[in-house]
């Protein structure tokens, strides 16, 4: 793969291909498994706690079954706090994102509130204002590298937003792949209302997303939007109606993410790749990036696989590898 990309020249300091699709090779084994419940790391059986939440769970991991096999819900539930982004709920965000990333059995991650009418209100400002400068400089630096890691997940992310996302909450829906909310749901980058601009990600992906001007517009004003409008200005994919339950946004991305289930999960994660990766460079770079992501999937067994299923007219039974 590096050979195809070497002659370009292009990469240099930008893109480490090799590296990232290696992560997903079909020849590398997993790292350990395991993820964080609580705050504690473990099985997917979903056994483990943490004293750190306090009797209440304030990041629920749930790996669907079934169906859904492959789906993994990650559910904020600080309910106490309107799911604002602490320094315990930001390292257990870590541990599970890190855990995850590492799992072959995952094929689609959604994050989600379990707290009625709200996604993530943002940063905890309580605890904030109780830290010495360095230390909101220090939980920033945090909080932007877990976000980073989400964004970087190998599999598809979609964020159900079927309450408010301001702030830290929505650059956290911003690094999801795919964004559904209700049409009810609040979002906004609002920090300058605090004399501050966003830290995690928000100046970088709100103007990938919808627009340079709009970005400014958005940031400028501190203007929140409701899902109606967010849909119309391309912030996220899909609106939907609220439903009696309050999870509209979270069933529909769950319908989404079975869309996903049925698909080579090789391919998928190489798309991913190609299409992230892509986005950053010219487009003959990008090309490049394509034809060496698209040679990561030749000597698969799921190659051989969707092309038998075809022949014998069959679903096929793709497994990873």
């Amino acid at each position: 793969m590096a050979a195809s990309l070497g002659g370009l020249g292009l990469l240099q300091g930008r893109v480490k291909l090799a590296a990232a699709a290696s992560a997903f090779s079909p020849l590398r084994r997993p790292g350990p498994r395991g993820l964080v419940r609580g705050g504690a790391a473990c099985s997917p059986t979903g056994k483990g706690y943490s004293s750190e939440a306090k009797g209440e769970e304030e990041l629920r991991v749930r790996y669907l079954d079934e169906e859904n096999q492959g789906i993994v819900v990650l559910g904020l539930n600080r309910s106490r706090a309107k799911n604002a982004l602490n320094k315990n709920l930001i390292k257990m965000m870590s541990k599970a994102v890190d855990a995850l990333k590492s799992d072959k059995k995952v094929r689609t991650v959604i994050f989600r509130s379990e707290v009625p009418g709200i996604f993530c209100a943002g940063a905890d400002l309580h605890e904030r204002a109780k830290m010495h400068s360095s230390e909101v400089s220090s939980f920033v630096s945090k909080a932007r590298a877990t976000i980073n890691e989400m964004a970087n997940l190998p599999v598809p992310t979609i964020a159900a937003i079927d309450g408010t996302a301001l702030g830290g909450g929505l650059e956290l829906a911003l690094a999801c792949d795919i964004r559904v909310a209700a049409s009810s749901a609040k979002m906004g980058l609002v920090e300058t209302k605090l004399a501050i601009i966003p830290g995690a990600g928000g100046t970088q992906r709100l103007p990938r997303t919808i627009g340079v001007s709009l970005a400014k517009e958005l940031l400028f004003s501190a203007r929140i939007v409701d899902g109606e409008e967010a849909k119309s200005i391309g912030l996220i994919s899909h609106v939907v109606e609220q439903n009696d339950s309050g999870d509209a946004a979270y069933r529909r991305a769950l319908a989404l993410a079975q869309e996903f289930l049925p698909q080579g999960p090789l391919a998928i994660r190489v798309a991913k790749l190609a299409i992230n990766q892509g986005m950053e460079v010219d487009l003959v770079t990008g090309l490049a990036i394509e034809e060496a992501c698209y040679a990561q999937t030749i000597p698969t067994k799921d190659r051989i696989e969707g092309l038998l299923a075809f022949k014998e007219k069959r679903p096929p039974r793709y497994k990873g590898e």
